[in-house]
């Protein structure tokens, strides 16, 4: 008769049906949770929504105000858990300087900001379309497009997400436009600023994927004579429209080429008007180009997917007569439009997935090229196997590491060394 405590081995599965059951509690929890929040956001999104025209729709004519100055804001329901949020439509300037309204939505931790204010993080979205409709803050989640809000809320950032002239608020299009998308971006950061509860320091950092790299890199070229008044720490980009000759040449031959080019044909016809004639701009386009044209940039790139592609297909190889990287006017009107005009003094993240298709790794690689160059502080992570639409996930880790490191005196690194 075997006597004394029970052998370790005889403990053990009731001890493992015992974690098995805490464990299986808890997920019913988290997931309960989770539930419960997808429904809130849901129900009180699609509230917003019922809103919206409403909200989007002004006076004709807005009396002009200093850029940044809000013309209209509202409190979004449906910000996650922990957070408070706006939707805003403010006054920012095109391509020839004139007051436009632009909307946006800005978002905040509720953790009590510290002591001077919080950072602002001013996000820029990839290509969601032209139209007004295709606004990221028009959506049922207004923040599904902010890649890393979750992260960067929980560190304790302020976000100001623009949606871009031309979309939200009806107005001439933005698209790959330098001057009025990097408006944009510094000047909801100066409208998020005048929101007592965000509590919104000077402090920026410049956050952009895709077109939205293009937009933030042209915000840090162009900030410190556009808004001085902000203190810009930094710009962060997940394979940036860096070049945009480079862009087209790469791209012209496909789906994505043919698409980016209908929305920037509208864009570039009407914001250089004073310099060149439509039909100089639009020489480029093949009979069918031209046709299909106005019906592509009104479809919106991620919820109109399938209805582009019909009309996109069958113009891949037949679009425009000749690469437009290669063809005046749109050589010199592309390059204008390309980063790396002027140096940029404040330190620079980049990454870029090996495997885009789309904003090729060597296009990207040219760009850092040309900021080492420059003398500037850069920081380039490459990720395998990461397509274009993961860059900026993926680069989020690094990111969140890099953060940090900004303001005061900082080491530069050694991206650019040898």
């Amino acid at each position: 008769m075997r006597t004394g405590k029970p052998a370790a081995h005889a403990r053990r599965p009731r001890r493992t049906r015992r974690t098995l059951l805490i464990i299986g509690v808890v997920l019913v929890v988290v997931l309960a949770l989770a539930a419960a929040e997808f429904a809130r956001r849901y129900v009180e999104g699609r509230a917003d929504l019922a809103t919206d025209p409403a909200f989007y729709a002004l006076p004709s004519p807005v009396p002009s105000a200093d850029p940044g100055t809000i013309i209209r804001m509202e409190a979004i329901a449906s910000a996650p858990a922990g957070s408070s949020a706006w939707r805003v439509i403010y006054h920012s300037q095109n391509l020839a300087g004139d007051d436009i309204p632009v909307s946006g939505v800005v978002i905040v931790p509720d953790d009590p900001a510290p002591g001077g204010g919080r950072t602002v993080i001013a996000w820029a979205h990839p290509t969601t379309g032209a139209a007004a409709r295709c606004a990221p803050s028009l959506g049922l989640d207004p923040f599904q497009y902010i890649e890393g809000l979750h992260e960067l809320l929980a560190e304790g950032y302020a976000i100001a997400a623009t949606d871009y002239p031309g979309l939200g608020v009806e107005g001439e299009s933005s698209y790959l436009l330098g001057v009025p998308e990097s408006n944009s971006v510094l000047d909801i950061v100066r409208a998020a600023r005048q929101i007592d509860d965000a509590d919104a320091s000077s402090r920026v950092v410049l956050w952009g994927h895709s077109q939205g790299g293009q937009a933030v890199l042209f915000a840090a070229q162009r900030a410190a004579s556009y808004a001085p008044e902000l203190e810009v720490q930094g710009v962060a980009v997940a394979a940036p429209a860096a070049d945009l000759n480079a862009l087209m040449t790469d791209d012209i031959v496909n789906l994505s080429g043919v698409t980016i080019a209908s929305l920037a044909i509208p864009a570039y016809t009407v914001a250089y008007e004073d310099r060149f004639t439509s039909d100089e701009i639009t020489a480029i386009l093949t009979p069918a180009g031209a046709k299909a044209t106005p019906d592509m940039a009104e479809l919106c790139l991620l919820t109109q997917t399938k209805e582009l592609h019909a009309i996109a297909d069958p113009l891949v190889g037949g679009y425009v007569t000749s690469d437009p990287a290669t063809t005046e006017p749109w050589q010199t009107l592309l390059r204008e439009n390309s980063a790396g005009g002027q140096p940029l003094t404040v330190p620079v993240f980049v990454g870029q997935g090996e495997a885009d298709e789309l904003v090729l790794p060597s296009a990207t690689e040219k760009y850092v090229e040309l900021l080492c160059s420059q003398q500037a502080d850069v920081t380039f992570h490459r990720y395998p196997g990461v397509t274009h639409g993961l860059a900026a996930y993926a680069a989020l880790p690094d990111l969140l590491l890099w953060l940090p490191t900004l303001g005061g005196s900082r080491a530069p690194a050694a991206d650019c060394a040898g």
